[in-house]
């Protein structure tokens, strides 16, 4: 197939970006460069690029495309709350205009990266697919609006896909450092101590990065009838952790590291375990195999060849909010994030 990746220099896109060309489809990518030069060790192969902003797409941009794989947007809660209303501009005004460009070019497929962050504060054992949605955050909103709008413009021959991403974990050659897991190994490996600002109970269901890459594979070749205008959780059941699992697991990782506790009374209100049957049920060949222990492995690996400073840590490259405030103070964007 022909497919645009928005996105595609970003933390999931650098890693899906090439699993899609290695299974033989013609890849391009779309994305607006807020993150060029943050990498961890070398790029992903290049591919023909429309640096574009995602607000400014056409259907004359998408001619002659099979899909769109849509992971571009403000990133993360930090970001959504950076201001709101951008965040309902670029993360659900701008995916429905992509949308409609893509529908009217004649895209049959449409993937969109949606959030299991939109389940919110779930009191159920594990959350399926069509349980009542409760975001708590701008960012989780975004996305709720977004499947409500995209399911709308479903039709026979325009099929989109909802893909729920559990907090995804693991090196990328654009790495997100304010990633949970990615985040606890950081604090581990350059302070020695795992830091954790609430009481470690709430629920996260975790997935690699390289997990995620393969599902959006596996949704884009699976059949239409399999998959049409459908939501998907996106992970493994056994991959559902609290999150003082995941610091101990990062303990684990960094050798004579520790564990340190944040105010137990202010507990982070998201919390959520999932259930990932529907796609193991739609998908039987999707393997996704990687756990958050090898992952945390893996991450103090890759920190330890780059030599990861505190300051790097603490720094703009890996945080997606403070490289945009960075920008920002720089002059280099304006207060409606287009560059300048």
């Amino acid at each position: 197939m022909k497919v645009l990746v928005t996105g595609h220099h970003g933390y999931l896109g650098s890693v899906a970006t090439p699993v899609l060309t290695g299974a033989g489809h013609e890849v391009s990518g779309l994305d607006t460069g807020f993150y060029r030069g943050c990498d961890l060790g070398p790029p992903a192969d290049a591919v023909p690029t429309l640096e574009l902003d995602v607000r400014d797409v056409t259907a004359e941009h998408l001619r002659g495309l099979d899909a769109v794989v849509h992971l571009a947007g403000l990133s993360n809660d930090p970001l959504g709350d950076l201001d709101p209303d951008l965040t309902h501009e670029i993360n659900f005004r701008a995916t429905v205009g992509l949308a409609r460009a893509a529908r009217e070019a004649g895209v049959a497929r449409f993937l969109f990266a949606s959030s299991c962050s939109m389940y919110g504060a779930s009191e159920s054992e594990r959350v399926g697919e069509d349980v009542p949605l409760k975001p708590l955050t701008a960012y989780a909103e975004s996305k709720v609006r977004s499947e409500e709008a995209l399911a709308g413009l479903a039709e026979d021959d325009f099929s989109p896909v909802f893909m729920r991403f559990a907090t995804v974990h693991g090196v990328s050659p654009r790495l997100r450092i304010d990633l949970v897991l990615n985040n606890l190994v950081g604090w581990a490996f350059t302070t020695g101590a795992v830091r954790i600002l609430s009481d470690g109970t709430p629920w996260r269901p975790v997935i690699h990065v390289a997990d995620v890459a393969d599902a959006i594979r596996a949704l884009l070749e699976a059949p239409r009838d399999a998959v049409h205008g459908q939501a998907f959780n996106v992970g493994a059941d056994g991959e559902n952790y609290q999150v003082r699992d995941l610091a101990e697991l990062a303990q684990e990782a960094v050798p004579e590291s520790t564990v340190e506790y944040g105010d137990a009374s202010d507990p982070d209100p998201r919390s959520y375990r999932v259930d990932f049957g529907k796609l193991r049920r739609a998908l039987p060949g999707l393997e996704l195999r990687r756990t958050a222990r090898e992952s945390a492995h893996e991450l103090h690996h890759a920190y330890r060849a780059v030599g990861l400073t505190f300051e790097e840590f603490e720094g703009a490259r890996y945080t997606r909010l403070k490289r945009l405030q960075s920008l920002l103070a720089e002059g280099q964007l304006g207060e409606d994030l287009r560059w300048r």
